[in-house]
């Protein structure tokens, strides 16, 4: 089992009434984003269909995802992220993003 630190944007660190910049979560087996997303919507329940769609699963677009300085959000769901985010040396990254024209 990993223990993942996800770092949240504000909005959604609020609605899951968490203090700090990060959670930690536990994951068995392959660490890949969508693990990841499963297990902080089990441990924050009140995250459900925030970051990912209810149905779908698919990822929201108005948020990016990160580790290690690359930027995942293109990425499949099942790939496995980089090490130093399973070892705990480095975040998961979820964004809020800003559009406007």
């Amino acid at each position: 089992m990993a223990r993942i630190r996800v770092a949240l944007p504000y909005h959604l660190r609020n609605l899951a009434k968490v203090d700090g910049d990060e959670v930690t979560v536990d994951v068995d087996g392959t660490v890949t984003q969508g693990s990841v997303l499963d297990a902080v919507e089990a441990s924050y329940p009140m995250l459900r269909g925030t970051i990912r769609d209810h149905g779908t699963l698919k990822r929201r677009a108005f948020l990016r995802y990160y580790a290690c300085g690359l930027d995942l959000s293109h990425e499949p769901a099942d790939a496995p992220l980089p090490d130093a985010v399973v070892n705990g040396s480095e975040p998961y990254i979820v964004l809020g993003s800003i559009a406007g024209g």
